[in-house]
C-alpha cells in the first residue's frame, strides 16, 4: 500500500494591532536577556513557547489566532505588555554614561568586533560553546553600556550539531537547517537591493549576502553564502559551524575576515578600533592592509597603521584551538586574493609562520597584525605569553606585550528571574551597580530563610526539568519505565533535598569530566549514603571528530546505569543555553576539574556563582582570581612537570577529600530550620564576591580602558598627516631589523661592588650600534634586591642610561644609580630598540643583555 504524499502548510496568524510591538520585540535579541519580554510570549501559550524552543519569531508564526485575540482583550496581559514595551523603548533611548563618553565618544569612535560564533540564546543557534557565549555576552554588555560598537560574524544555515545519546552511550550528531525567517535577522539592503560582498577564491569569486541582527543598542552583521550566484559547494561554506575540513575552515575564515571588513566598508561604517576575537577572523588584517595600500600606503606602513588600531584576543592554551594551515593550502586559497590586493605571498606568510616551520598559524597572524593582545584570565595571560613567545623572541615572557582581561558573564542573561525579583526588592538599583563591590554587601542583609527558599524553588524547577529530559531521552532509547523512575528518584524527593553537583561543559579530554571517578568505590560510598545522598548531573557535547571526548560521554553513561549508582549519576543530552540556565540556577555545587593550566578562563562557574551555587574547582582560569576561601572550594593543581597520571591521581584525591570532609558535611549540617546556615553563609559569600568582579560590564569596561581607547588613539595618531608616523615607523623598523643582528653591548670599565645605600654608583656601557643612532635604542639597568627579609619582594626598578659620547667607535651610555633599598642588589643591563611611535615599548621582540 502506497502512502499519500504529504505537504506542509503553515497558516500564519495576523497580529492584532494593539500587540504590534510583539513583532519588534521578536526581532531584537534584547529578548535573549530580558525575562519580561520572554514572559510575554510564554503567557500567550506556554506549551507552544516550549515547543518552539523559546523562539519568538517562530512562536508568532505558529500561535493560534484565538490566543492572540484573547491576549489583545486581556487587561492584565495588556498592562504587562505596555510595561515591557515601555521598558524596551526606555532602554533604546538611554544614553551612554560619562565613563563611556569620556573614553569612546560615539561621535568619533567605533569598535568593530569580529568573531566566528555568537551565543545569544538557544533560538539563534550560531554558536558551539564558550567562545560564542562569551562573544554574545560581550555584545550584550556593550549594548547595556551604550558603547559605540558593531559586531561581525557568519550566519550558519545549520549552526552547531544537535546531540542525542543512544542506549549504548554513543553521541549521535545531527544537523537541522534554520530558515532565515525563523531567526531574529533582516536582510541588509542598499537602494532597495540586497547588499552583497565578493571575496576572491581560486577560479571564482564567492558572493555573500549580509544580514542584520539587532542586539539592543548595537548591530551584528552576518555573512551568508547560500545565494543563487554561488555554486553548490560555495553555498555550503556557511552551512555548519566548525564543520568540514581545512579547506572549508580557511574558506570560512577568509569570508569572515576579508568579507566582513568589506561589509563595513560598503556600509560606510568606519571603526576606529578593531577587535579580533580569536584567530578565525585574523584575515581581516590583510583586507585592511589592502585598503590602506589602495590609498597609497606601502605595505609596511599599512601594516603599522592596521596593527596599531587592532586588539587580538586569544582564548585557549590548547593547541587544537589554534587554526594551523599547510603552506600550500594557504598559497592556493589566498593566491587570487593576494594577486588582486597587490600583496606578496612571502610577506603574508611571514606574518603567520611560527618558529620557522612550513605552516600558517592564524594566532601568529593575529598577534603580528595587532599591537594590543590579551589572554582571558591572569593565569591564561601568563600561559599565552609563554606559548606565543616566539613572536617576541628576545623578550622575557613576563614582559612581552600579551596582557589579560578576565572574562565575565552577562548577569541579566544568567541570573534567574527569581533572584532578580528578590534583588529588585532588597536593592532596586542593583543593575546599575554591577561593578560596585561594596554595594553587593546587601546580599548579607537578605534573611537566610528567604534566601534559601529562592534556591529551593529554583532547585525544584531544575529537578522537574531534568526529570522531563531524562524520561524523554530514555523512553526514546527503550529504557524500561522502572529504570527511568530509579534514575530520577533522588531528584523528585524535595523532602530529602539531595546535594546536587553539576558538571556541564564541552567534553574535551583536558576538562577531565571523569576525574571524579578516579576512586570509584570511595565515591560510591559518598554518593549513596541513605541520610546524605548526592546526585552528579553531567551535560555537554564532544566535537563530532573528537573520539576521546565522546568516550568520556560513554563512560559517564555506563556508570549512570550501574545498579548501585543509578539515580546518583545523571547524564543529559543536547546541552544548550536553555538547559544551562536551569542547571546553573538550580545546582548546589558547580564542579570544574580542568588539567592546569589549560582552562583559559571558563565562565560557567561564574554563572553558577551569581545564582548562589558554590564552586568546587581546580585553581585555573578565572577561579585562580575568584577563590577567596569562604566562597567555594579549591583544588590546588600539582606541578605541570610531574607525571600526568600522578597529577590526576593526587588532584582526584583532593577532590574526594573535599567532598567527604567539607562539602557534604556542610550541606547536611541542618538545624531545626531544615537547612544549613553555614552553607547559606558560604553561598552568600559566593554571590556577593563573584557577581561584581566577574560580570561582562566590568569586562567590557576593562577592554574600553586598556585596549579600545588606546587602540583608537594610536590608530588616529598613526594615520594623520597622510600616515606620516606610520610610514616613519615602518621605515625605522626595517632599518632596525637590518642592523640588530650585529648590534652589541658591554660594560665599560669596572662596576663598584659595594657602597653605602644612600650613595650613587656610576655605570657605563659601550654599545656598537651598527649604524643606528643613540636615540634608536634604550639602555637601562634593572635593580632588584636579592633578599629583603620577611617583606614582600618588590619588582626591579629601572634606571635609564643616557648617551654620553663615544669610545673606540662605540657609543657610551651612562647613569648614576642610587640603590632603592639597603642590602644585596642584583643589577642587570639591557638594551632594546625604541621609537616614540611604538604602541608597546618591546613590540619588536628585540633585546640584548650585557
Amino acid at each position: 500500500m502506497h502512502r499519500a504524499t504529504e505537504f506542509r502548510l503553515e497558516a500564519r496568524p495576523r497580529l492584532p494591532e494593539v500587540l504590534a510591538q510583539l513583532d519588534v520585540l521578536a526581532n531584537d535579541l534584547f529578548y535573549s536577556w530580558n525575562h519580561g519580554v520572554r514572559s510575554l510570549f510564554a503567557r500567550i501559550d506556554l506549551r507552544l513557547w516550549q515547543k518552539v524552543e523559546h523562539n519568538p519569531k517562530v512562536f508568532l508564526r505558529r500561535v493560534a489566532q484565538v490566543r492572540l485575540d484573547e491576549a489583545a482583550e486581556d487587561r492584565a496581559f495588556l498592562a504587562e505588555y505596555r510595561r515591557v514595551v515601555s521598558a524596551y523603548e526606555a532602554y533604546l533611548e538611554s544614553e551612554p554614561g560619562n565613563e563611556v563618553l569620556e573614553a569612546l565618544n560615539p561621535s568619533d569612535s567605533l569598535v568593530a568586533y569580529f568573531c566566528a560564533e555568537f551565543g545569544f540564546h538557544e533560538s539563534f543557534p550560531i554558536y558551539s560553546g564558550g567562545l560564542g557565549i562569551l562573544a554574545g555576552d560581550h555584545c550584550k554588555a556593550a549594548s547595556d553600556l551604550g558603547l559605540p560598537f558593531v559586531a561581525v560574524g557568519l550566519l550558519y544555515q545549520q549552526g552547531y550539531f544537535i546531540q542525542t545519546i543512544d542506549a549504548h552511550g554513543h553521541q549521535i550528531a545531527r544537523y537541522q537547517c534554520h530558515s532565515s525567517d525563523e531567526l531574529p535577522i533582516t536582510l541588509v539592503e542598499t537602494g532597495g537591493t540586497p547588499l552583497t560582498v565578493s571575496v576572491p577564491f581560486p577560479g571564482r569569486d564567492v558572493q555573500a549576502r549580509v544580514w542584520l541582527a539587532r542586539v539592543g543598542h548595537i548591530s551584528l552583521y552576518l555573512l551568508d553564502t547560500n545565494t543563487p550566484e554561488n555554486s553548490e559547494e560555495d553555498r555550503n561554506l556557511t552551512l555548519q559551524l566548525y564543520g568540514g575540513d581545512s579547506a572549508t575552515r580557511i574558506s570560512q575564515e577568509m569570508l569572515l575576515g576579508i568579507g566582513g571588513t568589506r561589509v563595513l566598508h560598503k556600509l560606510s561604517i568606519n571603526p576606529t578600533a578593531w577587535h579580533i576575537n580569536e584567530g578565525h577572523a585574523a584575515f581581516q588584517i590583510l583586507e585592511r592592509c589592502r585598503m590602506a595600500m589602495a590609498n597609497g600606503l606601502p605595505f609596511g606602513a599599512a601594516l603599522e597603521w592596521v596593527a596599531g588600531s587592532t586588539l587580538f584576543t586569544t582564548h585557549t592554551p590548547v593547541p587544537a584551538g589554534h587554526d594551523i594551515f599547510p603552506r600550500d593550502l594557504v598559497e592556493h586559497f589566498l593566491g587570487p586574493y593576494l594577486q588582486e590586493a597587490g600583496l606578496e605571498f612571502q610577506d603574508v606568510f611571514a606574518l603567520g609562520s611560527k618558529n620557522g616551520d612550513h605552516s600558517f598559524n592564524m594566532t601568529s597572524l593575529g598577534l603580528r597584525g595587532s599591537r594590543f593582545h590579551n589572554g582571558v584570565s591572569r593565569i591564561h595571560g601568563a600561559v599565552a605569553s609563554q606559548m606565543e613567545g616566539d613572536i617576541w623572541p628576545q623578550i622575557p615572557f613576563g614582559e612581552n606585550p600579551i596582557g589579560y582581561i578576565t572574562n565575565g558573564i552577562h548577569v541579566p542573561t544568567f541570573l534567574a528571574p527569581e533572584w532578580a525579583s528578590l534583588f529588585n526588592i532588597q536593592a532596586p538599583t542593583w543593575k546599575s551597580e554591577l561593578r560596585n563591590r561594596e554595594f553587593w554587601q546587601f546580599v548579607d542583609r537578605i534573611p537566610d530563610y528567604h534566601y534559601w527558599s529562592v534556591h529551593k524553588a529554583l532547585k525544584q524547577q531544575m529537578a522537574e526539568f531534568i526529570v522531563r529530559r531524562l524520561r524523554r531521552q530514555h523512553t526514546r532509547n527503550g529504557t524500561g519505565h522502572s529504570v527511568t523512575e530509579r534514575m530520577t528518584r533522588k531528584l523528585v524527593s524535595p523532602e530529602q533535598d539531595a546535594l546536587v553537583i553539576g558538571f556541564a561543559r564541552r567534553f574535551a579530554t583536558y576538562k577531565r569530566a571523569t576525574l571524579i571517578f578516579s576512586d570509584l568505590p570511595r565515591l560510591e560510598r559518598l554518593l549513596t549514603r541513605p541520610d546524605q545522598p548526592v546526585v552528579l548531573v553531567f551535560a555537554g557535547k564532544a566535537h563530532p571528530q573528537d573520539k576521546p571526548g565522546q568516550q568520556l560521554i560513554k563512560v559517564i553513561h555506563d556508570l549512570s546505569l550501574q545498579p548501585n549508582l543509578i539515580g546518583h549519576i545523571v547524564l543529559l543530552e543536547d546541552y544548550d543555553q536553555a538547559m544551562a540556565r536551569r542547571l546553573l540556577s538550580g545546582v548546589d555545587v558547580w564542579l570544574n576539574t580542568p588539567e592546569y593550566p589549560k582552562e583559559a578562563s571558563g565562565t560557567s562557574g561564574e554563572k553558577a556563582a551569581v545564582n548562589g551555587a558554590l564552586n568546587l574547582s581546580v585553581l585555573d582560569g578565572w577561579w585562580g582570581e575568584g577563590y577567596e576561601k569562604t566562597n567555594g572550594w579549591a583544588i590546588t593543581p600539582r606541578d605541570t612537570g610531574l607525571d600526568a597520571e600522578f597529577r590526576n591521581r593526587e588532584e582526584a584525591r583532593d577532590l574526594i577529600d573535599l567532598l567527604e570532609h567539607e562539602v557534604i558535611p556542610l550541606y547536611y549540617n541542618r538545624a531545626s530550620q531544615g537547612y544549613s546556615k553555614d552553607w547559606v553563609a558560604r553561598s552568600k559569600a559566593s554571590m556577593k564576591t563573584i557577581t561584581p568582579r566577574f560580570n561582562a560590564q566590568r569586562m567590557v569596561m576593562d577592554y574600553v580602558r586598556h585596549y579600545y581607547r588606546p587602540a583608537t588613539r594610536q590608530g588616529l595618531r598613526l594615520i594623520e598627516n597622510d600616515a606620516r608616523l606610520a610610514r616613519d615607523l615602518a621605515d625605522w623598523k626595517a632599518r632596525v631589523r637590518h642592523a640588530w643582528p650585529r648590534v652589541s653591548m658591554q660594560v665599560h670599565g669596572c662596576v663598584t661592588d659595594r657602597c653605602f645605600w644612600d650613595e650613587s654608583v656610576e655605570l657605563k656601557v659601550a654599545v656598537d650600534l651598527n649604524g643606528l643612532a643613540p636615540e634608536d635604542v634604550r639602555v637601562e639597568c634593572l635593580v632588584a634586591p636579592e633578599c629583603i627579609g620577611t617583606h614582600a619582594e618588590p619588582g626591579p626598578e629601572a634606571f635609564l642610561l643616557a648617551p654620553s659620547g663615544g669610545i673606540d667607535g662605540k657609543t657610551l651610555f651612562t647613569t648614576q644609580i642610587q640603590p632603592p633599598n639597603p642590602g644585596l642588589q642584583t643589577l642587570r643591563l639591557r638594551m632594546y630598540p625604541y621609537h616614540q611611535a611604538l604602541t608597546h615599548p618591546l613590540e619588536m621582540g628585540a633585546m640584548l643583555w650585557a
